[in-house]
């Protein structure tokens, strides 16, 4: 990350009884495309709408290119704010929605017909300025939001879950335009989603969010091959979370008893003393399968498979009862329900989680 433009420092907020945010800490770097990335009622929107300076935290200082803005108001802020609604003003055409706030702050006519040929140049919307609101598809309403924000070029762009209304299709197309937008102008990119897919595909860096505080902050390589936390690694893909002893640890790798079985994991970093407990996670994608029953492996018996978009899906019952799951790109592996099989990984596929102490 280089040059800090926006710093939250310990920010908590409650509502009544209720903890919103439990002083969440991070600094985000000068033309950065970051994502807060968490389920609904996490505080996404919460910390969103205290860097715009619509709500006001009860703890905790808010930076903005190393001035404190805590308690400034939306518009002493270098801030834009992209909702989800897109909030066009349904009686303007397209140049006037994109102008108004240039309007407001009196700027000279041929400033704004410049500025605002410009900005609808950036989200290929070129031509569409005497448009309504009305005659616009969802996806072209949403580039005129994005327009209407990026015109003064504010040095932070907040982006409130902005593609949730659009269908599967038109999102996915839409997360690579706004990507390719924020490269092209280098403006700085909060973006929130409880979307894991948008994330991984857009972000520089994901703060996954839990009950009003960040579990893991981290490219999206780190968070979804390396999370550090059962949850992270459950909500970032579909990942096997195991509860297990640790046997032995040799050259960073460990070896566990987990469900009956042996499993082993990379524990680069990490201090485990044989006979203590250790939690598991590997991805489906990494699980394998041998019949072999006196390789190492968890015993378990295949109970369903199932085929979604390309994908195949075998779901286990390990010994103890636990559940797990395994993937495949269009391979229809050669395992049949009911089968009593052992599984397996590369230990460099599998990591603990939840480990309070570092070697």
């Amino acid at each position: 990350m280089g040059e800090t433009i926006l710093e939250l420092q310990g920010i908590a907020k409650h509502f009544g009884e209720t903890d919103v945010l439990n002083g969440v800490s991070i600094a985000i770097g000068k033309g950065e495309f970051i994502t807060l990335l968490g389920p609904s009622g996490c505080g996404k929107t919460t910390t969103l709408r205290i860097i715009a300076g619509l709500e006001t935290p009860d703890e905790g200082r808010v930076l903005l290119n190393g001035k404190d803005v805590t308690d400034a108001e939306p518009n002493q802020r270098d801030v834009n704010t992209v909702f989800q609604n897109y909030a066009l003003f349904p009686h303007m055409t397209v140049a006037a929605n994109i102008g108004y706030s240039l309007r407001l702050k009196k700027k000279p006519k041929e400033e704004i017909k410049k500025a605002v040929e410009d900005a609808l140049a950036l989200v290929q919307l070129t031509g569409y300025d005497k448009r309504m609101p009305a005659e616009l598809s969802g996806g072209q309403r949403q580039r005129v939001a994005i327009a209407r924000a990026v015109v003064n070029r504010p040095s932070v762009l907040l982006l409130d879950e902005p593609l949730g209304a659009l269908d599967l299709q038109l999102r996915r197309q839409m997360q690579l335009e706004l990507k390719a937008l924020q490269k092209r102008l280098g403006i700085t990119f909060v973006y929130i989603t409880h979307d894991q897919e948008e994330a991984l595909n857009m972000s520089d860096r994901i703060a996954v969010m839990r009950d009003g505080r960040f579990e893991q902050v981290g490219t999206p390589a780190e968070v979804y091959d390396s999370p550090r936390t059962s949850y992270v690694a459950r909500f970032v893909g579909t990942a096997n979370v195991l509860s297990g002893t640790v046997r032995a640890v040799k050259d960073d790798v460990l070896s566990a008893e987990c469900a009956g079985g042996c499993a082993g994991a990379l524990c680069r970093g990490y201090a485990f003393a044989p006979g203590t407990p250790v939690t598991l996670a590997v991805r489906s994608e990494h699980v394998e399968f041998t019949r072999d029953p006196d390789a190492c492996g968890i015993p378990a018996v295949i109970q369903e498979k199932t085929f979604a978009g390309g994908m195949l899906r075998i779901a286990l019952t390990l010994a103890d009862g636990a559940s797990l799951i395994a993937s495949r790109h269009g391979i229809d592996l050669d395992v049949q329900t009911g089968e009593a099989v052992r599984v397996t990984w590369r230990p460099e596929n599998a990591m603990p989680v939840d480990v309070e102490e570092t070697a």
